[in-house]
């Protein structure tokens, strides 16, 4: 008898994810997965706590000057105020103190003086399109407003040069000083010493600078020979402090050479990617928190990277470096005086936060831009700490490595003078222009 097929029906086949030789093949996937997400989420919070740890460093190496942050607060009233068309402008007061106490003892001087070696102000456009440092000589005649000395007790205001400022009153009465002679609201403010200065040129591997000779400064602990060359620390150093050896001794001409040195820095962080680079970043911000001191608005990382980026943005042909335009004073050649008007018209422009236009160091102004100075005998200072349309005391004659003045042999001012809201091209120079090429 045949045997009836629906007694037993077909068997199902094998399920299609099942491998007759590999059982726990699913498990073993799912552990996978468990353990790399595991893996993943560790490396995540590590890192996160690494940048958390990195960034308190950092914000923490800066450190904050709130003895002058009190000091200018309680002077409020005497300090300038913006004007309505520098509305999101920034003016910061970079110093550079020659300080010998400390690291900075072993460059001789008398230990626990300082002064202000370098002084540059530097404003930031509104719209961040452009900026214009200027340099302020350390030897300009102007009155210094009384200060308070870190003893407690206060100094007279009296005509003296401009570096002294800062020895008796330290940052503030710098700071007050600049605000007095060119009605100038300073924003921020930092300074920096001089192993200060090495380690930053060192986290960017230094910069390249032209020697047009050989150099032999003792003093200066300078010993390069003529050419193209990159300077690091002590050497670069040297360079930017460097005067009787180099050129006529001038503090005009350092004060020149600190700018194409600032010039070239600006040209080798832009154009290397420094900012964008994380691990060349580090060193840097590294360099730059542990070497400054700075007021309380900037005295931390977040604020100094945000300077930074505006910094970055600026293209280096809209960077303006130039100095303040002075002459030997009249009654000591070794001191300088302001120019006038070109050092009014100079700071209303910053102050209504117009842009400056320069023309190459030592060439001669064009026609259009020859301006009469004026004939007054004061130094450039102004007269009360108080702001005031004309912030720069009527002073100084023309004839300067600075200013776009003319002037007759005898010295007699000539015949147009142009008002303060004019605008004058200066001697100075742009960030983009490499002086390497100009030798």
């Amino acid at each position: 008898m045949a045997e009836d097929d629906t007694a037993h029906p077909p068997t199902d086949p094998p399920p299609t994810d099942a491998h007759p030789s590999e059982p726990g093949r699913p498990r073993r996937r799912r552990r996978w997965l468990m353990i790399t997400a595991g893996v993943v989420a560790f490396l995540l919070v590590a890192t996160g706590a690494l940048l958390w740890i990195a960034y308190r460093t950092l914000d923490g190496n800066i450190r904050t000057d709130s003895a002058t942050d009190r000091l200018l607060a309680r002077l409020e009233a005497e300090r300038p105020s913006r004007t309505a068309g520098a509305k999101g402008s920034e003016n910061i007061l970079l110093i550079g103190s020659d300080d010998r106490s400390g690291t900075n003892s072993s460059y001789g001087g008398e230990p626990g003086t300082q002064r202000s070696d370098t002084t540059i102000l530097l404003h930031l456009a509104a719209d961040r399109k452009h900026a214009t440092a200027v340099s302020i000589p350390r030897d300009v005649m102007v009155t210094v407003p009384a200060c308070e000395k870190p003893d407690g007790t206060r100094s007279k205001a009296g005509l003296m040069q401009f570096n002294w400022a800062f020895e008796m009153g330290g940052a503030a009465c710098s700071i007050r000083a600049v605000e007095q002679l060119s009605g100038i609201r300073i924003d921020h403010y930092v300074i920096l010493d001089f192993n200060g200065f090495k380690t930053m040129v060192n986290a960017i591997g230094g910069v390249e600078v032209c020697v047009p000779q050989a150099i032999h400064d003792k003093d200066a602990r300078l010993d390069l020979p003529a050419g193209r060359q990159t300077l690091h620390g002590e050497q670069a150093l040297g360079y930017v402090r460097a005067r009787e050896s180099l050129g006529d001794g001038s503090d005009t001409q350092r004060m020149g050479r600190q700018q194409q040195f600032l010039a070239a820095l600006i040209r080798k962080v832009q154009s290397q990617g420094v900012l964008l680079n994380p691990a060349r970043l580090w060193p840097v911000l590294d360099a730059a928190t542990s070497s400054v001191k700075a007021d309380g608005g900037l005295s931390s990382l977040g604020a100094l990277y945000d300077l930074t980026q505006d910094l970055r943005d600026i293209p280096s042909a809209d960077v303006v470096l130039l100095t303040a335009p002075r002459r030997p004073y009249r009654y000591d050649s070794d001191r300088d005086e302001f120019v006038q008007p070109q050092t009014t018209q100079l700071f209303t422009a910053l102050r209504d936060d117009r842009s400056v236009a320069v023309r190459p160091p030592g060439s001669a102004p064009s026609p259009g831009a020859v301006a009469g100075a004026g004939a007054g005998a004061g130094v450039g200072a102004g007269a009360s700490p108080s702001p005031s349309p004309s912030p720069v005391a009527a002073g100084a004659g023309a004839g300067s490595d600075g200013a776009a003045g003319a002037v007759g042999a005898a010295g007699a001012p000539a015949k147009a003078s142009p008002s303060a809201d004019a605008s004058p091209t200066f001697e100075g120079r742009t960030a983009d222009v490499d002086a390497c090429a100009q030798h």
